[in-house]
C-alpha cells in the first residue's frame, strides 16, 4: 500500500521501542504480543528495540533513546494509566489511549458505572472487598477481579460452595472483585480502529464453558466466527455500542469491547480494553484482517493514529 511505504519512510528517522512484558498477572501474553509486533515492525527495516518493562524501565527507555514506544503490555500497572504517565513526563509519544481511558477502562467497577450513563446495557453487578459478606445473590454469577485482563480469576459460580472458591480465586488478582448478573447468549466482541468499529467476532469455546484464559489463548480452545452470527439489529447495536465507548473514554486509536447478546437479542456489555492482544490467536488481529488490514497494516494504522499529534 503506497500510504503504508509513505508512513514508513516517516518513521525511518525514529527509535520505535516495544514495551512487552511487564509486572502484571499477564506478563505471558504480554510477551507473546510483544514480540509479535517487534518482529511485524522488523520485517519493514524499521530502527526498532524491544524493551522488557519491569521497576527499571525508565533507565531502560533513556538507554534505547526511543522516540515513539509501541505499547504491547497487559494487566495493572502497565494498562491502566501509570506507564502511560511516566512517558507523558519524558516527553515519549507512545500508542493507544492515555492516561485517563487507560485508568478508565481498567477498573471493570467504574467502567460499568459510566456505561448506564451513557444507556448502554451492562448486567447487574456489586463489588466486594476482603472479609465482607454478600447475601441474597441470585445464581448463577460471574466472579471476576476488578482490575484484572485476560479472564484471570474469572469463574461463573452456580451456587454458594462454587462463589466461596470464585472469590477465593479471585481475590488472588485484587482486592476486589464484582460479583456480575450471569447473561446466557453468544460472546462477541467489537474492535474499534481510529474511531471506526471492526467486523463483530463471534467467540465459539470448544473446550471451556466460557472464553477463560485457556480458550483465549491456546490453539484449537475456541473460534472466531466472523461476521458473527447474530441479528442484523445486534449487530449494528454492538458496533453503535463500540464506537460510543471509544469516543466517551477518550479512547485513541484502538480499543476492543466484550459484549454478550442474549436470547431476546440485547447486547450487554462487559468491558472495555485499552491495550488489546496482538497475539496469533488474539481477536483484533483477525477482525482487522476481514476488515482488510494484515497485521503489519493494523501494528503501522496504531502508530500512525497514535502520534498524528504527538
Amino acid at each position: 500500500m503506497a500510504n503504508n511505504e509513505e508512513f514508513v519512510n516517516q518513521l525511518k528517522n525514529r527509535k520505535i521501542g516495544v514495551l512487552y512484558g511487564g509486572i502484571s498477572s499477564e506478563r505471558e501474553i504480554s510477551i507473546l504480543s510483544g514480540k509479535a509486533v517487534l518482529s511485524a515492525l522488523k520485517k519493514m527495516k524499521l530502527n526498532v528495540c524491544g524493551i522488557d518493562v519491569n521497576r527499571n524501565v525508565e533507565k531502560k527507555i533513556k538507554k534505547e533513546k526511543i522516540d515513539i514506544a509501541y505499547l504491547a503490555l497487559h494487566g495493572q500497572v502497565v494498562e491502566d494509566g501509570t506507564l502511560q504517565g511516566m512517558l507523558e513526563i519524558l516527553g515519549i509519544a507512545y500508542t493507544g489511549s492515555g492516561v485517563l481511558a487507560s485508568s478508565l477502562s481498567m477498573d471493570k467497577n467504574i467502567s460499568k458505572n459510566l456505561f448506564k450513563c451513557v444507556n448502554i446495557l451492562t448486567p447487574q453487578w456489586n463489588v466486594l472487598k476482603k472479609n465482607e459478606i454478600l447475601s441474597d445473590i441470585n445464581y448463577p454469577i460471574v466472579v471476576k477481579p476488578v482490575a484484572c485482563g485476560s479472564a484471570l480469576g474469572v469463574t461463573i459460580a452456580k451456587n454458594f460452595k462454587e462463589f466461596t472458591k470464585a472469590a477465593k480465586k479471585a481475590f488472588e488478582y485484587d482486592s476486589e472483585i464484582i460479583i456480575e448478573q450471569f447473561v446466557r447468549g453468544k460472546e462477541i466482541t467489537v474492535g474499534v480502529l481510529t474511531g471506526k468499529a471492526l467486523p463483530v467476532i463471534e467467540i465459539v469455546p470448544t473446550k471451556s464453558q466460557f472464553y477463560d484464559y485457556k480458550a483465549k489463548y491456546q490453539k484449537g480452545c475456541s473460534k472466531h466466527i466472523i461476521p458473527a452470527n447474530i441479528s442484523k439489529k445486534a449487530y449494528n447495536t454492538a458496533q453503535g455500542y463500540a464506537e460510543k465507548i471509544y469516543k466517551f473514554f477518550r479512547c485513541k486509536a484502538v480499543c476492543r469491547v466484550d459484549m454478550i447478546v442474549d436470547k431476546n437479542d440485547k447486547v450487554w456489555v462487559l468491558e472495555n480494553n485499552t491495550i488489546p492482544g496482538m497475539t496469533e490467536t488474539s481477536l483484533l488481529p483477525d477482525a482487522s484482517r476481514v476488515a482488510g488490514y494484515n497485521f503489519g497494516d493494523l501494528v503501522l494504522k496504531i502508530i500512525e493514529s497514535s502520534i498524528r499529534n504527538a
